[in-house]
């Protein structure tokens, strides 16, 4: 057991993914020796291809796209030092409310307890000792990141293994000062991504039509900072290899300087821990080390 490196490992929904919310936190243990693991669940063919041909436009071809965005993530990976990469290669479903949720062989249509299957065997081999992953509403509600959560959850539970497990948030100050810089570079850039709503769904009921459930969280909710802008450039470059996604990547708009600013610190919520870490804390591995 001695002999195990510290491990970590982060589960994804797509490429370009592990660079957004994890990049900082990849980087740093990387650097400080831990063994850090990346699966990705699907193989993002929903995104942006050639020339920026939108899904569902002439022209879209998703297996071409699924093959330039591994590419793509191998990059990244390189860039992160990422020890350790597995790709479930389940198809991308697109965002809420797209046909694609429901082509068969999407992974918003898998089984959760065949993802977690896989990613269980998975969990055995590589026995980490911390796991990241997003919360029950994949951060935004984006059905990928919902059933990444989902496999995750439902393999800890197969798996019996007890490591911290964590959920990526962000701090609602955060938020404020992501808006405000946006609003300072360009008046007329559309909201980020993780601001995206669901398509509207026809005729929907009073219910339905409420707002999605918030974003993010007040600062004093949040368990865990760590501190990544030493690493904040790796991180920008890790989103920046992930190329043909671009027009999709706000955080690359704003340049290195500011965002290390608004992108140094990386947040999660601590949902299992066997280690008795006070909280609050700054680092995953608290406890553990």
């Amino acid at each position: 057991m001695s002999d195990r490196p510290l491990t970590l490992m982060a589960v994804h929904a797509h490429p370009d993914d592990e660079a957004t919310g994890t990049g900082g936190v990849l980087a740093r243990y990387a650097a400080e020796g831990i063994r850090t693991v990346l699966v990705t669940c699907t193989d993002g063919g929903c995104g942006d291809g050639p020339g920026g041909v939108k899904p569902g436009d002439p022209g879209h071809d998703p297996a071409a796209v699924a093959l330039m965005r591994r590419q793509e993530l191998e990059a990244s990976r390189d860039v992160l030092q990422i020890s350790d990469l597995e790709m479930l290669d389940y198809a991308d479903s697109g965002m809420m409310g797209w046909p694609s949720n429901d082509a068969p062989g999407s992974f918003w249509q898998t089984p959760v307890e065949e993802g977690a299957a896989r990613l269980a065997e998975l969990m055995r081999h590589y026995r980490p000792d911390v796991v990241v992953t997003y919360d029950e509403n994949g951060f935004y509600g984006h059905p990928d990141h919902i059933q990444a959560h989902r496999i995750t959850m439902a393999a800890l539970e197969m798996t019996g293994l007890t490591p911290k497990v964590y959920w990526t948030t962000m701090p609602h100050s955060t938020m404020r000062r992501f808006g405000e810089i946006m609003r300072e570079l360009h008046a007329d850039m559309p909201e980020p991504e993780p601001q995206a709503q669901p398509e509207p769904q026809p005729e929907p009921e009073p219910a339905e039509a409420a707002a999605p459930a918030e974003i993010g969280l007040p600062d004093d909710e949040i368990t865990t900072w760590v501190d990544t802008l030493a690493f904040s450039e790796q991180k920008f470059d890790a989103l920046a290899a992930h190329a043909s996604q671009g027009e999709n990547i706000f955080f690359l708009k704003m340049g290195k300087e500011t965002f290390g600013e608004l992108m140094g610190m990386e947040t999660f919520v601590r949902v299992k821990d066997s280690t008795g870490a006070a909280l609050p804390e700054n680092d995953l591995f608290a406890g553990l080390r």
